[in-house]
């Protein structure tokens, strides 16, 4: 019975960091749409180099952390590849 309410309990925690997660997206989301809006062309937006000094700023942050660095690389570049097809979607519309 223990396990379950301990099980319980830490899915309740996970729930709640979700929440946090989600709340930081959507300011990401927001400063995106803000971006997009001032970059010059499909090229400033997709910016490889910039996408890499992302990932190793989460790395090296992860890997301070004592967590996956993998797990944050392949997290971090799902979310980019979307931000930038919403960006690309804002770039066009303010074009």
């Amino acid at each position: 019975m223990a396990d379950k309410e301990q099980l319980a309990a830490v899915r309740v925690a996970v729930d709640e960091v979700d929440d946090q997660i989600v709340t930081l997206i959507a300011r990401r989301e927001r400063l995106i749409r803000i971006a997009g809006t001032l970059k010059g062309d499909d090229a400033e937006v997709r910016a490889p180099g910039r996408v890499e000094r992302i990932i190793e700023h989460v790395r090296s942050a992860a890997e301070k952390k004592d967590i996956d660095p993998d797990i944050v690389e392949s997290t971090y570049r799902a979310m980019i590849s979307g931000f930038i097809e919403l960006e690309l979607k804002v770039h066009k519309e303010n074009s």
